[in-house]
């Protein structure tokens, strides 16, 4: 059965790329997005093809998300800034090309080396800490201590990232609430399009960041990115 439905898959996939290709925009959307609801993960071709098809549609939010996720695969300042400018166009917040979104490009483009980078120093410390405990010399605390802040702070460096998801806002009226609950205040009415970055979630609720505020809104108002 997943082989039959991967199959049927892949020849929607062809089909719309034929349908792009002629101009017929709008029936190649819905035959790319079928296959991604049956599990077909989405090309770079494809996510580009959407987020076009969308644009030529002034469907904002829509064009917005597929650069996004296109953004998380290939992390680039050009789309970061083609999503800034299209955001400002229609007074949307969440991408702006500001310090902590320069770092996360930053991370996604050279971490790995500079995890490397501090891994050669923690690696060697650590040997050295090794051998001594081996010849049973004594180790002073105060070095101890040092590699393991260290080896702290190289654990947070890496998994940081890895617990910060991101979404937009899928709906014309979005409620931040200070808690998860239908009953607790709404601070704020949000549109659809702006993006909120997910720190948590809470049975169907997830904790959001919001202009520096943490506030609490519905999982199924949110396209996760």
């Amino acid at each position: 059965m997943a082989t039959l439905a991967q199959t049927m898959s892949t020849d929607s996939i062809r089909r719309a790329d034929s349908l792009f290709a002629s101009g017929d925009q709008l029936n190649a959307v819905r035959l790319y997005e079928t296959a991604l609801a049956e599990g077909h993960t989405a090309t770079d071709p494809m996510l580009l093809k959407l987020a076009s098809a969308y644009e030529q549609q002034n469907d904002v939010p829509r064009q917005l998300y597929y650069l996004d996720v296109y953004f998380e695969r290939h992390p680039d300042d050009a789309v970061l800034r083609r999503m800034n400018d299209i955001a400002r166009a229609n007074n949307l917040s969440g991408y702006e090309t500001d310090d902590l979104n320069y770092f996360y490009l930053f991370y996604r483009k050279y971490g790995i080396y500079f995890l490397l980078f501090l891994l050669i120093p923690a690696g060697y410390v650590f040997s050295v800490l090794m051998l001594k405990r081996l010849r049973k010399e004594d180790v002073p605390q105060r070095q101890k201590w040092i590699v393991f802040v260290y080896l702290l702070l190289l654990l947070v460096f890496t998994n940081l990232p890895e617990g910060v998801e991101s979404g937009i806002t899928s709906q014309d009226r979005v409620l931040l609430r200070t808690d998860p609950s239908a009953a607790a205040p709404v601070v704020e009415v949000i549109g659809r399009g702006h993006k909120v970055n997910i720190l948590g979630a809470k049975d169907i609720y997830l904790r959001v960041l919001w202009h520096n505020e943490l506030y609490f809104i519905r999982r199924d108002n949110v396209w996760i990115i």
